[in-house]
Parts: structure tokens; C-alpha cells; sequence
């Protein structure tokens, strides 16, 4: 049986999750930055200039990014633990989509790593003309841009189970969990924009985009001030307790 002075390690493990999630938002940003400054849509000839000559930002992107997935997975981990006794099966959908959505962006990252070798190790083109080379770090640059859209659609629908969970869990005020869920339909309103468009990179795309980014703003500030919410810890406490008696 849990005690109700437990519950105030749900206030530490929802900073945990805003810490975490405070470095996704920080690192995935970077990313992004890094992607968007040396990829240019439709010119092969400036983007291989571009990712060889900043090979060095492009690896601190690679690395940044790296770690923020594994932080991503880790505020899964952390808002199950802290979330799961509102809906068990719920919990784990959010964790589901959450650890899915973090292998697609891990394993997008390959195509950033083939488009450094392909712009700054010769070995890889022998027999390739100037131009080739040149349309193949394009192509690379590009897939990547395309897997991280596709894996918005994972990282969008991961907000409807978690802001369900919000808004059940009287550990955070229900517009969070409405929020939430307006955020995941900006998301892949975002995505079908981009694919429903005949270059497949819509810029109503980013409107969509900031939408979703700006619920998730809303519950990672929520998350590192309040935690969670004081007058509701006991109520969620003894409903736990009750859970666990019957």
C-alpha cells in the first residue's frame, strides 16, 4: 500500500519529466537548426557545399540529437510512472507511440551520417561525377527531412493518450489535457499538409507545427514551475489507495 506522503514523489518525478523534456526542446531545436541551415530545397550544388563545409556543426547536431532521443524516451519512462495508475492501458499505449516515434527519429539520423560521408570522403563516390555527388547529398539531406515528418506522425499522436492522462490524472489542470490533444491534431494536420502538397514541404506545414510545439511548451513549463498540482495530491492519493484496497 502507498503511503499518501508518496505523493510527493510525484511532484519530483513530474521535474524530472520537465528536465528532460526542457533538454528534447533545447537539443531537438538545435537539430533542426543545424538541418535547415545546410539543406536547401531543390539546390544539390548549395547543400553539398553547405554540409561540407560545416562538418563540424553537422556532427554536433548528430551528437545533440542523439541525446535528446534518448531524454524523449526517457519523459516516456517518467510521465508512465507518474501517470499509469489513472489508465494502466492508456499509459502504455502513450509509452508505445512515444518509444516508436524515438526509434524512427534514431534511425532517420543515418541518412544525416551517409550525406558527411558521401560531401567529405571521396571513397564513397569513386566513378561519380561533381554533379552526381552533388544530387546524392541532396537526396540524403532530403530523406532525412522526410523521415522527420514521417515520424511526426508518432510524435503527434503520443500527445492524445498523454493529454487523456492529464486530464484524468487531477495532477494538472484539464486545459493541459486539452492542450495536448489540440497539439497532436496540430501535428499530423502538419504532416498531411506536407504530404498533400506537390513538393511534399508545405509551409502551412510549420503553422501546424508550432501548434503542437507550443502545447508541448505549455506542459513542460507546467512541469518544471508546479510539478504537480498541491491541493489535488491528496485526492489522487486516496484514490490510488482505494485502487489498490479493493
Amino acid at each position: 500500500m502507498r503511503k499518501v506522503g508518496d505523493m510527493a514523489s510525484n511532484r519530483t518525478l513530474a521535474r524530472i519529466a520537465g528536465l528532460l523534456y526542457l533538454v528534447v526542446g533545447v537539443g531537438g531545436g538545435f537539430g533542426e537548426y543545424v538541418r535547415s541551415s545546410v539543406r536547401v530545397a531543390g539546390d544539390a550544388a548549395a547543400t553539398a557545399a553547405n554540409v561540407a563545409g560545416h562538418v563540424s556543426l553537422l556532427r554536433i547536431g548528430f551528437v545533440t540529437d542523439l541525446v535528446d532521443f534518448v531524454c524523449f524516451l526517457g519523459v516516456g519512462l517518467v510521465l508512465y510512472r507518474l501517470l499509469r495508475s489513472v489508465d494502466p492501458g492508456v499509459a502504455v499505449a502513450m509509452l508505445v507511440i512515444n518509444a516508436v516515434s524515438v526509434g524512427i527519429q534514431a534511425l532517420n539520423m543515418l541518412n544525416q551520417v551517409a550525406a558527411l560521408l558521401v560531401a567529405t570522403q571521396p571513397g564513397y563516390t569513386a566513378g561519380m561525377s561533381h554533379e552526381a555527388t552533388q544530387g546524392l547529398v541532396l537526396l540524403l539531406m532530403d530523406m532525412q527531412h522526410q523521415g522527420y515528418v514521417i515520424a511526426q506522425i508518432f510524435f503527434g499522436l503520443y500527445l492524445l493518450p498523454l493529454g487523456y492522462l492529464v486530464y484524468r490524472s487531477h495532477m494538472f489542470p484539464r486545459a493541459l489535457g486539452v492542450l495536448l490533444a489540440i497539439g497532436c491534431g496540430g501535428y499530423i494536420a502538419g504532416v498531411a499538409a506536407d504530404y498533400l502538397s506537390p513538393t511534399f514541404d508545405s509551409t502551412l506545414a510549420v503553422y501546424f507545427g508550432i501548434l503542437g510545439g507550443l502545447a508541448e511548451l505549455a506542459f513542460l513549463l507546467w512541469l518544471l514551475v508546479f510539478g504537480t498540482r498541491k491541493q489535488t495530491q491528496g485526492r489522487h492519493a486516496a484514490s490510488e489507495m482505494k485502487g489498490e484496497l479493493a
